[in-house]
């Protein structure tokens, strides 16, 4: 299956994309509970052209990776979250593969991919999420 299929057997994938400050995660925002409302399980993925900082200033897991660790893990009993530099550019796909009981993954960014996608232009002329949610919910309907 292509890299950037809009759907497999068990999820489809969306992207929002658009340029900075254009409305992308105020529509992500806005599409999740319509969706999940559906009872549909949602996972997104953002994509950040710049280096970002993964952690909070101050945390035991920011003071172990500033001490040096290769990466840190913190779980409770409900939620998990690991951290680690990548030693080679990670695929979309991979990070994917960390949501197998999605439904739906919403893409933030990812302009350039193959993957169908509402373009925004700013957040005045967007299209009411509603609208972008039938066009998935079309789409599962299809399987």
């Amino acid at each position: 299956m292509r890299e950037d299929s809009v759907k497999d057997d068990r999820q489809l994938i969306f992207a929002i994309s658009g340029y900075k400050n254009s409305g992308k995660t105020t529509m992500i925002e806005n599409l999740i509970p319509i969706l999940t409302g559906y009872g549909y399980k949602v996972a997104t993925i953002k994509h950040d052209a710049h280096d970002f900082e993964p952690d909070v200033p101050g945390t035991d897991t920011y003071r172990h990776r500033k001490a040096g660790a290769l990466g840190t893990a913190i779980f409770s009993g409900h939620r998990w979250r690991i951290e680690r530099d990548a030693k080679e550019k990670i695929s979309v796909k991979e990070l994917i593969k960390a949501f197998p009981d999605a439904d739906v993954i919403l893409l933030e960014g990812f302009k350039n991919s193959g993957y169908p996608k509402y373009v925004c232009s700013c957040p005045e002329e967007n299209a009411d999420a509603s609208k972008i949610a039938e066009v998935i919910l079309d789409v599962i309907n299809s399987k």
